[in-house]
């Protein structure tokens, strides 16, 4: 089994990244007559999923009031690898990421761990888009060529390894380090040939015409998604850690057995509901949804491939182990506080 390893002091002073936070308001805990409140900074979750119906009905905040905590929810852009600065001005506590946004963070000091892992549904949702135009009609033909990716993060993982699983050398292509949301710019006015991204992103562009030439799923992804706490947070209270997860976990549950009621959350029509075809898709992927689990020996090798991915391409510049990246909440709960948090297997 993988050990987790404290970070060193000084890493504390850069902290945070994209994940739910359980910062005290204004940087430290707010003080009412009853005493100290953990304010817990987590990503909002948009329209749809478990995490918007949990804000809807409260359900995190009914959870965590035992433990003298509550959630604020903080609109980020896209992409965990576009929170960093929000976690290192604790803006940011807690977030939904993968794996290779977390191992970017970690390798430029970012004092976030990943507490939970989950094999994510829909890796047709993710992948590399041509623009048209472009003459590209499959991963070969990027040689030569100009990628949007987010600097390392999902999209750069994508290309990397559908280059590697092409034998197209990475170097014949030249990666365009930008966020999603300028990068969809960039692939609309043509400045870029070719664009890896994931989620509603990919499949906006994709829906205005970008032609798409691999998923996540034709490539055999490895990059599972997450929940990540930012690193004191964790180290300060586990206990909150462990009942966040819990009340994902069994949102997660109650969104498979009925998918259709995790759409559309708070907006039925507009810009952010989804209908027809989309709509359809949707509840498909929620019924398939995976509960997160506390991390595993199976999660640690995942996560190991993409650390040597992202290490023999020049994205990072050290090793980053499973010890270095997974929080162990097992050992700093006791039996009674871990009861109901569903393990690994």
């Amino acid at each position: 089994m993988f050990r987790t390893r404290r970070p060193r002091r000084w890493r504390y002073a850069l902290v945070l990244a994209p994940v739910v936070a359980l910062v005290a308001a204004c940087g430290s805990a707010s003080t009412d007559a009853g005493g100290s409140e953990l304010v817990l900074k987590v990503v909002d979750p948009g329209n749809a999923g478990p995490m918007a119906v949990g804000k809807r009905d409260g359900t995190f905040d009914k959870a965590l009031a035992p433990l003298h905590a509550r959630v604020e929810w903080v609109t980020t852009t896209p992409g965990f690898s576009s929170m960093l600065k929000l976690f290192n001005t604790r803006e940011l506590d807690v977030s939904d990421a993968a794996f290779s946004p977390v191992v970017g963070a970690l390798s430029k000091d970012v004092a976030v761990r990943i507490v939970s892992v989950s094999d994510p549904a829909g890796k047709d949702q993710s992948g590399i888009l041509a623009a048209a135009g472009s003459g590209i009609a499959s991963v070969a033909d990027l040689a030569g060529k100009r990628v949007a990716v987010n600097p390392a993060g999902k999209g750069e993982y994508i290309l990397l390894r559908a280059l590697a699983q092409a034998g197209v050398p990475a170097d014949k292509v030249t990666r365009v380090p930008l966020q999603q949301k300028d990068a969809a710019t960039a692939f609309a006015t043509g400045k870029v040939d070719a664009w890896a991204s994931f989620l509603v992103p990919y499949q906006e562009a994709k829906a205005n015409g970008g032609r798409e030439i691999a998923t996540e799923a034709s490539i055999g992804s490895k990059d599972n998604s997450v929940f990540v706490f930012r690193t004191e947070v964790a180290d300060k209270h586990p206990d909150v850690a462990a009942k966040f997860l819990q009340t994902v976990q069994q949102l997660v549950t109650q969104q498979r057995a009925n998918p259709a009621d995790f759409q559309n959350v708070f907006d039925k029509t507009g810009p952010r509901a989804l209908s027809g075809d989309r709509l359809a898709d949707a509840i498909r992927l929620g019924s398939q949804a995976t509960v997160p689990h506390l991390p595993t020996d199976s999660d640690a090798a995942d996560l190991a491939s993409i650390v040597t991915l992202f290490r023999d391409n020049g994205v990072i510049g050290r090793d980053i182990t499973a010890a270095d990246i997974f929080y162990d909440l097992k050992s700093k709960l006791s039996s009674e506080q871990l009861t109901g948090l569903q393990p690994g297997s």
